[in-house]
Parts: C-alpha cells; sequence; structure tokens
C-alpha cells in the first residue's frame, strides 16, 4: 500500500467532511503531519464536534487524530447547566426509540453531561448519547447506559442477527459473517455503501443480548 503524504492526507480529510452531512467543513481547519491528523475551528455542538474526528477517522492512512475543535454555541449567552439539564429531558423524552424513563443525567462544570441508568439493547443506549450530542450548551459527554438484557446462548444470538440482518440489508446479508463471543458480536465481510454498513451495524446493535458490536466490515 503507497503511504500518502501530509498533503493527500489532509486533502482526502477534507473532502470526507464536505462529503459528511452533519458538519459544515468550512468552520473545521485540517493539518496532517507523519499519519496524524489535526483539526481545528468552532462548531456549536458536541455531535459536530464528534462527527468530524469520525470522519478523519474514515480516512485510509489516517493513524491519529487530534480533535481541538471548540464548542461555542450559537449564542451568547452561556445556557446554564439547568438549561441544559431540561434540554437533555426534552430530547430523551422526544425520542420514541429511547427508553427516557429508565435514563438520568447529570450536568456540571458549564456543560459536562454524564449519562446513567439502564436499556435493553446497545441500540438505545448510542441513540440516547447521540440525542444527547446534539443537544445545544453540551461540551462533553460521558456515557454510562448499563444494558440490562437477558443472557442469550451464542447459536440463538447468531441466529437472531442473521435475521435482523437479512430484514436490513438483504443483498449483503451473504458476504456478512457473524461471529459471536459471549455478548460481544463481530461483524466480518464486506457491504457495498456506507449506508449498508450502518444498516448492518444497526442490525445487530438493535438485536436483545449484545452489548458490545466488533466492526471490522469493510465498503466495497
Amino acid at each position: 500500500m503507497t503511504t500518502k503524504t501530509d498533503a493527500e492526507l489532509k486533502e482526502d480529510v477534507g473532502r470526507e467532511l464536505a462529503w459528511e452531512t452533519r458538519v459544515d467543513e468550512t468552520a473545521i481547519g485540517v493539518s496532517a503531519s507523519g499519519g496524524i491528523v489535526t483539526l481545528n475551528g468552532t462548531v456549536s455542538t458536541w455531535a459536530e464536534k464528534q462527527a468530524a474526528e469520525q470522519a478523519a477517522h474514515r480516512v485510509a492512512g489516517v493513524l491519529d487524530v487530534a480533535n481541538e475543535i471548540e464548542i461555542k454555541p450559537s449564542w451568547n449567552t452561556t445556557r446554564s447547566d439547568a438549561d441544559v439539564a431540561r434540554a437533555v429531558r426534552a430530547a430523551l423524552q422526544w425520542d420514541s426509540l429511547v427508553p427516557d424513563r429508565g435514563i438520568r443525567s447529570t450536568v456540571s462544570d458549564h456543560g459536562a453531561v454524564t449519562l446513567t441508568g439502564t436499556v435493553r439493547t446497545l441500540a438505545e443506549r448510542e441513540e440516547a448519547e447521540n440525542l444527547v450530542k446534539r443537544v445545544a450548551g453540551v461540551r462533553h459527554l460521558i456515557n454510562q447506559i448499563a444494558i440490562d438484557a437477558p443472557c442469550v446462548a451464542p447459536h440463538a444470538l447468531h441466529a437472531a442477527i442473521k435475521a435482523a440482518l437479512e430484514r436490513h440489508v438483504a443483498r449483503e446479508v451473504d458476504r456478512i459473517s457473524i461471529d459471536v463471543h459471549g455478548d460481544t458480536v463481530v461483524l466480518t465481510g464486506a457491504v457495498g455503501s456506507w449506508l449498508e454498513r450502518r444498516a448492518a451495524l444497526g442490525a445487530a446493535k438493535g438485536t436483545l443480548g449484545v452489548k458490545h458490536v466488533d466492526d471490522q466490515l469493510r465498503i466495497e
């Protein structure tokens, strides 16, 4: 594999940021040195900062990402922790995919949020995190939500995930391998696009009994 130059890495990360609809690439600066990419600039939410970081990591040749992006809300007045807490609760209650009554939040230090409580699936845990990331005023997030799901026999878990994959990514199911190790699922193989990869991961994460997903899927 040919090693990319710093200029090529910078250009490719910039293109990936432009492709990522969750961020405004014009607000983010990129530099590269020896496979390490540094992001800087200013965004309005934690979700945008994380989306930019994820986009940089997707680029082949990127070894590490230093995320120096600052979060500054679009308004001038700083939102109080009480305001952020109310907004977090409203966001959790609004989304029908999240069991909001099982989730608690603690907000301190000007927008640092810690989530605790229990949910039934990994998908619900990640949905709650993604919701809170988008709340204006959240500057840092720690997700300590536990997954309270019954133990499922490996063969039953494998069958349930395969059935979910058949529903979500029917044309790709034969190209995806499923390995079950306790409550951890390893997905390997190939899919045709980022959307199909996300659908495959969603199928596994939404299966009762799965607490961890090791994503080793590649896009062809």
